[in-house]
């Protein structure tokens, strides 16, 4: 930086900019927030604009960019998503009545966690996380400061931590402990997370309450710290905080919730194919919202779930209500996010008018559930607060055609406050008035062509040519002198300019307070417009709920404790939409209580992914309150579903697709019970054959004997289908093939007992493999058969022939293989030995 001396607007940037190092600080001087040094460098160049210099003429010119303040927020919201912080500070008094350099302060910190105002809102939550640790346990807290959402739990370890971060989706933690060199790795390159340090407190009893641990409390109050520290303003819409437990839903990690195409589409990272696309017939904002986090959190308590399911099922007998009530939300604007406005002094007369039409609306939405006249329906009745009082003020105040600029007036209507409207007189008729004079002055001055003008300089005045100087009636005074003519004034036309300036000045301050007041009144009462925000969405995704029951043709399932489940006729509803009903092949899936394991073999392409994926789809819709895709639904209520399906390398944290293969497995066995969904495709096909099997069936196992847990394994291992002799709650299936002339077709059936052989020449051809090469891969294939049946016959001489000579020798390998407690190692530790039995033999 430069060592000459530095203006006192430059000193005063540098004075500031002291106490934002981690952010980019844009300094308001008139209609631009500039950027000054490395800022400017760096803005310049992810935001493309053009970088100048302040004192060119220096031996150090200092690096200079700008952006306009009117349309700075689409700048604000491009650093922020590349994951940087922005610091605001405004000009804190009038350039014109400074005394020396205008005072400024930084008003805002905006970062990735902190973002409501994005030009570029999608409606979609936005949480910022804090981490905490004590004794090995670790404190999360999260918040939506749009909506005022405030969530807590305490976690096992870190490894759950970044589960429920990924979970939440999160852009940036604050961190409340000091961070060792592994976890920050994780946190900041692997999962490009921005970390924002906190040691501070802020211990608010109404926020945090007495309900909490103190790892709890510490993280919640370090996150509050954190956010008020950033918005330096009352946050009136912040909830008090409320304690969950991950296990109060069926868990899922991120891997699971990716692999099913929950909420986007793994493939294209759009809507469209995923859950999310299927089930959102919402009408509203803070619909979609809230079906996305029930999509996330499926409920295990069975009474929840059927209290879901009943409303459901009214409003599927209740087409032509149900039908006024979608019409009746489509007018419900995102009241939770405009509560939030009113808390962060940003509501403008639009927001304002969003929020009384949508009051406007409840009394509707009230009416059409009443007249159903459902037990169910009661509780959501009930918290339908149309807030009249708050509706009344609002729409008897704003304008309908207000603009959303605050300070130049036009925003309050005429009738509402009594001064107003007396300024408006003025104003209004000030101009009738003004035409009048001059008609009187034109006949008593004689004057003909005498008329009144205005500029800002002279303010209202009478032209007056040379010519006619001689005709100027002695009450008229000269105002100014021209070329060609004279300005004159008189003390009437000044006392009318005078009424009229004074009405439009106060006019527009008047408006400005008025409108102050009113968004006043509306903060006081956040929390009401917060709970019925919650009210409507949840009518909002029931209705949602019935509408893709009656579109889809879903039904109601049932619920059982005894482990049994059957499926009848099921389908994957996602890939059927995509398909069409016409071409998709319903599967049933059956499995009573004493079975644990499907063991599912078959060929590639044929269908085993998605009859695996089709059953986790109909358990998340399931325990989601909502129908499902099966023409009959029995189910248990599962407390997790872990999956491993389709295969993936982590560059990022430099692990190959077999390593995160066993990660993901590893986690599964360890933490499923047996309530528990376990969905494993083609396990251990990432390692050379026999170490793939050994590892596959060392792991089905460990499932049936330890675990428990109801699983589909998949697998290319025709092999593994011996295990149905000595496993008895494992069951051989199969997709069905047809063969007819050398042809083969997947008729993507799902039927009992094993596959008889495998088709990969065959999914190699509807790939569109040269004839040739196929011609060569079958010719090897018949070759590699014969071969495996002639060693298979000379082992089986050989085995004879030493019998009746000598009884076998015994073996180290063997004595080790004898002695391995297969039931107590993880898969990477049965691994391991097995390649070291391997190396030995």
């Amino acid at each position: 930086m430069a060592t000459e001396k530095l203006s006192p607007g430059m000193q005063q940037y540098l004075d500031i900019k002291k106490d934002y190092q981690d952010a980019f600080l844009l300094f308001r001087m008139g209609d631009f927030y500039e950027l000054f040094y490395e800022d400017a460098v760096n803005a310049a160049q992810i935001l493309e604009i053009a970088i100048t210099s302040r004192n060119k003429n220096s031996e150090n010119p200092i690096p200079m960019a700008g952006v306009p303040y009117h349309s700075a927020q689409q700048y604000i919201d491009t650093l922020v998503e590349s994951g940087y912080k922005v610091a605001i500070a405004e000009q804190m008094e009038d350039p014109k009545q400074a005394v020396g350099v205008v005072k400024r302060e930084v008003v805002q910190v905006i970062t990735p966690g902190t973002v409501v105002d994005s030009s570029k809102s999608s409606g979609e939550n936005n949480f910022l996380v804090s981490l905490d640790r004590e004794e090995g346990q670790y404190g999360l807290a999260y918040m939506d400061l749009a909506t005022g959402e405030f969530q807590v739990t305490t976690l096992a370890d870190f490894d759950q931590a970044c589960g429920e971060i990924r979970n939440l989706q999160a852009r940036e933690v604050v961190v409340g402990y000091a961070l060792p060199e592994s976890e920050e790795k994780v946190l900041s390159n692997q999962m490009n997370l921005l970390l924002s340090r906190v040691e501070d407190v802020l211990e608010d009893v109404q926020l945090l309450g007495d309900e909490l641990s103190p790892l709890e409390k510490r993280v919640a109050g370090k996150l509050l710290h954190y956010v008020f520290q950033t918005q330096m303003r009352e946050l009136s819409h912040l909830k008090k905080v409320h304690h969950y437990e991950i296990k109060d839903f069926l868990q899922m990690d991120y891997a699971t919730k990716t692999s099913l195409d929950l909420i986007e589409n793994a493939r294209t990272g759009k809507k469209h194919g995923s859950l999310f696309w299927l089930m959102d017939e919402a009408k509203t904002a803070m619909g979609g919202r809230l079906l996305r986090s029930w999509i996330q959190h499926p409920l295990i308590d069975k009474d929840r779930i059927t209290k879901r399911q009943d409303v459901v099922q009214v409003f599927l007998d209740s087409f032509f209500e149900r039908s006024d009530l979608s019409d009746s939300l489509r007018g419900v604007y995102d009241i939770e996010r405009l509560a939030s406005r009113v808390s962060f002094g940003k509501t403008n007369p639009k927001d304002l008018l969003q929020l009384a039409s949508t009051l406007s609306h409840v009394p509707q939405i009230r009416a059409i559930l009443e007249n159903i006249a459902s037990p169910a329906l009661e509780t959501l009745v009930s918290k339908l607060d149309a807030i009249p009082e708050l509706e009344n003020l609002i729409s008897s105040a704003i304008s309908p055609d207000a603009s959303q600029v605050i300070t130049e007036g036009n925003i309050i209507q005429s009738g509402f406050d009594e001064t107003l409207d007396k300024y408006r007189l003025v104003m209004r008729e000030g101009t009738s008035w003004i035409a009048d004079i001059e008609a009187k002055e034109r006949a008593t001055s004689g004057i003909s062509n005498l008329k009144i003008d205005y500029n800002k300089k002279d303010g209202y005045y009478f032209h007056v040519t040379n010519s006619q100087l001689g005709h100027v009636p002695s009450h008229f005074f000269r105002k100014a002198t021209l070329k060609n003519s004279e300005r004159y004034g008189t003390e009437e036309l000044a006392r009318i300019e005078g009424e009229m300036l004074e009405a439009r000045e106060k006019s527009a301050n008047l408006e400005y307070e008025i409108f102050m007041r009113i968004r006043e009144e509306a903060g006081k009462y956040i929390k009401r417009l917060q709970a019925l925000a919650q009210t409507l969405a949840t009518i909002d995704v029931l209705q949602s709920f019935a509408v893709v029951a009656e579109n889809q043709h879903l039904v109601r399932p049932s619920f059982t404790a005894n482990r049994t489940l059957k499926i009848e006729k099921g389908r994957h509803a996602v890939v059927e939409k995509v398909m069409g009903a016409q071409s998709y092949i319903p599967n049933s899936v059956v499995m009573d209580a004493d079975t644990d394991i499907q063991l599912i073999t078959g060929p590639n392409m044929s269908g085993k992914s998605t009859y695996m994926r089709q059953l986790a789809i109909i358990v998340i819709m399931a325990q989601m309150g909502s129908y499902v895709p099966a023409e009959l639904a029995v189910l248990p209520i599962f407390d997790a579903i872990f999956t491993r399906i389709g295969a993936a390398d982590d560059l990022v944290s430099g692990q190959s697709t077999f390593m995160v293969e066993m990660m993901e497995a590893n986690r599964a066995i360890r933490q499923a019970s047996e309530h528990s969904l376990i969905l494993f495709d083609e396990l251990g096909r990432g390692t050379a054959t026999y170490d793939g099997m050994a590892l596959a069936q060392a792991i089905i196992e460990y499932i049936h004997d330890r675990t428990k847990a109801k699983t589909l394994f998949a697998t290319h291992y025709h092999e593994l289908t011996e295990l149905s002799t000595s496993l008895p709650r494992l069951e051989n299936l199969h997709v069905a093939t047809l063969e007819k002339d050398g042809q083969v077709t997947f008729l993507h059936k799902i039927e009992e007992g094993p596959a008889d052989k495998s088709y990969g020449i065959h999914v190699a051809k509807i790939a569109g493999l040269p004839v040739d090469l196929l011609e060569r891969a079958d010719s090897i294939l018949t070759h590699l058969e014969s071969q495996d049946k002639q060693v298979v016959s000379q082992q089986k001489a050989t085995a004879e022939q030493i019998s009746l000579f000598e009884a076998p020798q015994s073996s180290p390998v063997l004595e080790e293989l004898r002695n391995l407690d297969i039931y107590n190692m993880t898969p990477l530790e049965v691994m391991a030995a097995v390649s070291e039995m391997k190396k030995k033999l």
